[in-house]
């Protein structure tokens, strides 16, 4: 077995209190098993905990369904809302596209290089302009054109592509269709979209109070999951690019373009590697 087939990541949120990293540390120590990444977070406010840990079980004194059953315990103790795998098992992703193809383009491109730790099973578009070029990537391509009549049942294919192929995520890659506030529901925390423009628009009064509510990471294009409330998710990333008075806004579009793609790969790349975890209506990036 290779030395990734023996690490599994760990990740989960759970009330704060003392003795959280002693309680599940502890497990680790008893069960021989080495940490060789860790990261964590306490939000004050919420008084919410948070980790994200890479571990290696090729020294384990138990099984690993062993240590799962004993984890069980110790989650619901510390009320842990917790996601377990192994580094290798790599995230299904369905990704959703409508003309503009350089999002796409991307995500394509960065999992054929092995630099997006995601398996693409399928990509699905209301138009036909990017089946050749998914194709091309030996993916399969899924037209469901959208009318104000059709979107019901094409929103219903769509989520039955998603289940049949198992995937965990769905990834609105310019996909220029609103997804229904049920379907929104139904993908909560597993859908995530690129907005081609700067997120959120804040109005009124304490406007830093406002960003920091939201979570604001950087002003530019901004990748975020998908709620029912349009534009308004969770952030996760976002991506800033420099413009002068020399810059038409042709030039514009395609720099807009750079930051789009750029911003939803980090998006899907961090949600993918199980380092994004949601606090209300923010996310801890961790």
């Amino acid at each position: 077995m290779s030395n990734s087939s023996l690490s599994y990541v760990l990740s989960f949120s759970c009330p704060d209190s003392i003795g959280v990293v002693a309680r599940y540390s502890n497990l680790f120590y008893e069960c021989g098993i080495n940490i060789t990444e860790i990261s964590n977070y306490t939000d004050p406010l919420s008084n919410t905990f948070f980790l994200r840990c890479v571990f290696d079980v090729s020294g384990m004194s138990c099984s690993l369904s062993q240590f799962e059953t004993r984890l069980k315990p110790v989650a619901d103790e510390l009320k842990m809302n917790y996601r377990l795998r192994c580094v290798t098992a790599l995230p299904k992703i369905v990704i959703a596209v409508s003309k503009y193809d350089h999002c796409l383009t991307a995500l394509l491109t960065k999992q054929r290089a092995g630099a997006l730790p995601a398996d693409i099973v399928a990509v699905v578009s209301n138009h036909e302009d990017c089946r050749a070029l998914t194709e091309w990537h030996d993916i399969p391509f899924h037209y469901l054109p959208v009318s104000a009549e059709t979107k019901p049942a094409q929103e219903s294919k769509m989520l039955t592509i998603l289940n049949e192929s198992e995937s965990d995520l769905l990834v609105l890659a310019r996909y220029m269709q609103i997804l229904s506030d049920d379907l929104c529901a139904k993908l909560s925390g597993r859908a995530i979209n690129i907005h081609h423009s700067f997120l959120p628009g804040f109005k009124g009064a304490k406007p830093y109070h406002q960003a920091y509510d939201r979570g604001v990471k950087v002003i530019g294009a901004t990748a975020h999951y998908v709620t029912a409330d349009l534009d308004e998710g969770p952030i996760i990333a976002q991506e800033v690019r420099p413009i002068d008075h020399e810059i038409s806004v042709e030039q514009m579009v395609h720099l807009g373009h750079d930051t789009e793609a750029t911003a939803l790969s980090q998006a899907v790349r961090l949600h993918c590697e199980q380092r994004v975890i949601l606090n209300g209506q923010r996310t801890v990036v961790l």
